[in-house]
């Protein structure tokens, strides 16, 4: 699914895990990325917790879309950090679901906690992507 997200290729998203209600993925933050206080721009960092909640709730082969999303920024990352997005599945039922997304930096520190509700849009899968990168 990830292969077939130009957005997310862009930003050189990486993933590292992928299971049923769970997704983990990686992304480095470049120089393209920095706002003006020289830090990662919050939407880079939305861009990535999103993508983790997407693989994570279309991870039972159901066409699931986001509902709402909602991010709380805790700390700053910089040029030359990767940030890894883990998202865990806290309720499923019926059509919906809720996933909470912690955004840490590689000195396992948090920089993002996200939540997004999801709801089931199909019940074939997204698509059947061949290639996971």
């Amino acid at each position: 699914m990830l292969s077939l997200d130009e957005a997310s290729k862009s930003l050189g998203v990486k993933i590292c895990q992928i299971s049923p209600g769970q997704a983990n993925l990686a992304m480095q933050i470049t120089d393209k990325m920095l706002n003006s206080h020289k830090t990662c721009h919050g939407g880079f960092i939305f861009t990535l917790a999103d993508s983790a909640f997407a693989l994570a709730c279309n991870s039972y082969n159901k066409t699931a879309v986001a509902a709402s999303c909602d991010i709380s920024f805790v700390r700053p990352g910089f040029a030359g950090d990767t940030l890894t997005a883990t998202a865990t599945e806290q309720y499923k039922g019926g059509r919906n679901g809720i996933y909470d997304v912690a955004v840490t930096n590689q000195n396992n520190e948090t920089i993002a906690l996200f939540r997004g509700k999801s709801r089931v849009i199909s019940k074939t899968g997204p698509l059947d992507d061949p290639n996971p990168n």
